[in-house]
């Protein structure tokens, strides 16, 4: 039986792959915060595109949409699944928790494994490529040919410059900078043209720090060597840990989670891939 669940956004066919297998996953039983509940965290506030308005009950954005999927893998309704808030700093020390599962945004490092647990990823963060409205204006497609031409600056002390060259190939080397700062400075200044980032970072340069940044496009996750793995964040030792990984584990084998990253990070925010 198909029930009703707040999966606006995605399309008649996802809701068809997600919601069967609820009924047959008892997995979480006796391992949640509270009986029959699922307590999922988010920020305060919660933002786009992770988050449509500020309300994830809504399950409109990213990690609101995978998180009543999973919820209804692992056999929570709809009505079942709880929110609360959560600042980022404080949930990723030790100890106990207010929620089952947080998802906002956390890369899985070695360090946070330390003192607290993290589920499979649930997303790989593709690059992007960050540009200004003159630059579109100008021509700059999202194709590799086109940004070829392009004036390329980098933070000289990450893997930035091996990205473009892999990725990207420019017809002339980079502009080299201290940080990511200067490099948005730079770009604010007319020195470059366009720079790469992961997509989260571009969204909020684009929508926070530049008056007209546009992502012009994503690359494939799978065209970038180590790509920040994005992990739903639990209490140290939660119990609850091995169903969540086999329910996104069957989520990503079955295109549960392509679909709806196709929705929210593409789709809605307009952000077309680079073949």
């Amino acid at each position: 039986m198909i029930r009703s669940a707040p999966f606006f956004g995605l399309s008649a066919a996802l809701v068809a792959v997600v919601l069967p297998a609820a009924a047959q996953n008892a997995c979480a039983t006796g391992k949640t915060l509270t009986e029959g509940t699922l307590t999922v965290a988010t920020g305060n506030p919660a933002y786009y595109p992770w988050v449509l308005n500020d309300a994830p009950e809504a399950g409109e954005g990213f990690e609101a949409a995978v998180a009543y999927a999973l919820a209804d893998r692992m056999g929570f309704a709809a009505d079942q699944v709880a929110w609360v808030r959560a600042s980022f700093d404080e949930s990723i020390q030790p100890g106990a928790k207010n929620f089952d599962l947080n998802l906002q945004q956390f890369s899985i490092t070695e360090a946070r494994e330390q003192v607290v647990d993290f589920s499979a990823p649930y997303y790989a963060a593709a690059m992007a490529v960050l540009v200004r409205q003159p630059t579109i204006d100008a021509g700059a497609e999202p194709t590799v040919a086109s940004l070829k031409s392009l004036i390329w600056g980098a933070d000289a002390n990450t893997t930035a410059v091996p990205m473009l060259q892999g990725l990207i190939d420019p017809d002339r080397d980079p502009l080299l900078y201290n940080d990511n700062v200067d490099v948005t400075a730079a770009m604010k200044a007319g020195q470059i043209d366009a720079a790469i980032f992961d997509l989260p970072t571009a969204l909020y340069i684009a929508a926070v720090t530049l008056d007209d940044g546009v992502v012009l496009g994503q690359f494939p996750a799978d065209r970038t060597d180590n790509p920040d793995r994005f992990g739903m964040l639990m209490a140290e030792g939660n119990p609850l840990k091995t169903c969540v990984d086999a329910a996104l584990q069957e989520m990503a084998a079955d295109g549960t989670l392509a679909a709806i990253e196709a929705t929210w990070l593409q789709e809605a925010t307009g952000v077309p891939v680079i073949e």
